[in-house]
């Protein structure tokens, strides 16, 4: 785990921009919560997308079928694909965590319309481009999402890896969870995000988590170009997710002044 020691270290400064991102000190209320998610949610979308990538590439999803050419990288990434696409929800249904977090968008009243419109046009055929512009999505929600599928589209497991690995948040759950028990007259609303976090909480930190570098530290073995390729790839994500936080860190101030001048 030499090399992992070594891509965590030199993300230290990037994942301390995040930890002390002024988007925590004005996530405060559930009405910013809400905000928040209305713009997140693609992040959450984006995130199944190099999910499949990964499953598409270290398994075999084509018929005739043939055996994976690594059955340990099939069954890490099989072992993420299971949960991540068919977990179960509080009431025992089957659903991904992406719907989870969709029902509890629903159940909080937070606006849905712009990612079921999106949604929508990925389901008519259009390109993540072209559902990205019919629904006017924001220039860096647009560019984090295309940062994405440009990983993707690289074809190399290793980075999709990365971003998958180590271009998401993990402080958020803590930070939403607090809201929730300071909005105690909300808990029937806050019921199904609060199931969605402490089960994000469980498996990232207790599954997820370790599975994913060792899937990295499969796909890289002793490949100095791709361990490089990887670092490369994790601090793009970072800086990703830094604009991302930016982005909807603004939303909120601008709501709040506006509810101030009211």
């Amino acid at each position: 785990m030499k090399n992992i020691q070594f891509i965590e270290n030199q993300l230290l400064d990037l994942r301390n921009q995040l930890k002390n991102h002024e988007l925590y000190t004005n996530l405060q209320e559930i009405e910013d919560v809400k905000l928040f998610m209305q713009n997140h949610v693609f992040a959450v979308w984006d995130f199944m997308s190099l999910l499949k990538s990964l499953q598409n590439k270290l398994t075999n999803t084509q018929v005739p079928w043939t055996p994976a050419k690594n059955p340990n990288l099939a069954r890490f990434i099989n072992e993420i694909v299971l949960c991540e696409e068919t977990d179960v929800n509080e009431l025992g249904e089957p659903k991904s965590h992406f719907e989870m977090y969709l029902d509890a968008m629903t159940q909080l009243q937070a606006e849905t319309t712009q990612i079921n419109q999106f949604l929508s046009f990925i389901y008519a055929g259009n390109s993540v481009k072209t559902a990205s512009e019919k629904v006017n999505l924001s220039k860096n929600i647009a560019e984090f999402i295309n940062f994405t599928f440009s990983i993707i589209e690289s074809n190399k497991p290793h980075e999709i890896a990365s971003a998958f690995t180590f271009g998401r948040e993990d402080i958020i759950p803590d930070m939403f969870l607090s809201i929730i028990k300071e909005n105690g007259a909300q808990q029937e609303a806050t019921r199904k995000l609060k199931y969605y976090l402490d089960r994000h909480i469980e498996l990232d930190g207790d599954e997820h988590g370790p599975i994913a570098l060792q899937l990295i530290c499969e796909l890289c073995g002793n490949d100095s170009l791709k361990w490089k390729e990887t670092l490369t790839a994790a601090k793009r994500s970072l800086e990703k997710r830094v604009e991302l936080w930016d982005t909807i860190n603004a939303l909120i101030l601008s709501k709040k002044e506006v509810s101030n001048l009211m």
